[in-house]
């Protein structure tokens, strides 16, 4: 991704903002590019190029009826997608393999461990990976590299850390592009509880393009009554994007929070729900 595409993002976040604000006015296309200091041509071909429809159909993706439609869809298909049989999920394609970190890496907050970050453009924002020798511990949308590091240091403070590509990141990053059709594996080494990687496996198995609920997610775990549990351990999520968090929505169809930007959230929710849908 170039620094044109990193702006027209910035852009594009800021209109679905404006569209989410003032959607029950239906404001037209000139209003909505006003809003971004940009003339009606060029966001219509900005937009379109990026989302690959206009903003008027692009919204028809990230209204409420359309949550609750797949919501209600996604209860019929849920053995399916317990089962991991939908054809549908990129992350059923690409195999994502989850390995806790021992009780001792837990504990001594990654001493010992040697983690390789870099910083990465994609097509919803920057991002930084981060990986051990095990496979990849932690992915993050940031607009700023230093917040960025800080929050990794804070997650492993006993570490060793080293700025550079690797092959793990170069995986991980082709599974962060949805238009990249050259996926291989990747090998993911998480610091957490059991429940919590028992709630970030379960969220794999939601495909791309559907949603589902904090209860319907402590229901496939077995704990039917633990849905603010999940949703806690939702919060903690280390792997943006991979593990999609993204796709658990409230009962209401209300999309809620996102620890890395509710209106980064509904983009990639509206981008998913469109490709798919195509």
């Amino acid at each position: 991704m170039t620094i044109q595409q990193e702006v027209d993002f910035q852009r594009i976040a800021k209109a679905i903002h404006f569209l989410q604000e003032n959607f029950r006015t239906q404001p037209t296309l000139g209003q909505i590019a006003s809003h971004v200091y940009m003339s009606e041509a060029h966001f219509q071909r900005m937009f379109t190029s990026w989302a690959g429809t206009s903003p008027k159909k692009f919204l028809q993706y990230i209204s409420l009826n359309h949550a609750k439609s797949l919501l209600k869809e996604n209860n019929i298909a849920e053995t399916t997608f317990q089962l991991g049989l939908s054809s549908s999920s990129r992350l059923h394609e690409l195999f994502i393999n989850i390995e806790g970190m021992t009780p001792a890496e837990y504990k001594n907050e990654g001493a010992n461990l040697l983690i390789s970050y870099y910083y990465y453009e994609t097509l919803f924002g920057p991002i930084i990976i981060a990986s051990t020798s095990k496979g990849i511990c932690h992915i993050a949308y940031e607009e700023d590299k230093e917040s960025a590091f800080e929050t990794l240091h804070k997650r492993f403070p006993n570490a060793k850390y080293i700025q550079q590509k690797d092959v793990m990141h170069e995986n991980a990053l082709k599974a962060l592009n949805p238009q990249d059709n050259d996926i291989g594996q990747v090998k993911l080494h998480l610091k957490g509880t059991e429940f919590q990687l028992k709630v970030w496996e379960a969220l794999l198995k939601i495909p791309m393009g559907n949603l589902s609920t904090y209860g319907s997610i402590a229901s496939q775990i077995g704990n039917p009554k633990a849905s603010r549990a999940v949703g806690t351990a939702i919060g903690s999520n280390p792997i943006a994007y991979l593990i999609p968090c993204h796709r658990v929505i409230q009962n209401s169809g209300i999309f809620g929070g996102y620890r890395w930007d509710p209106i980064r959230k509904t983009a990639i929710i509206g981008w998913e729900s469109l490709h798919t849908a195509i």
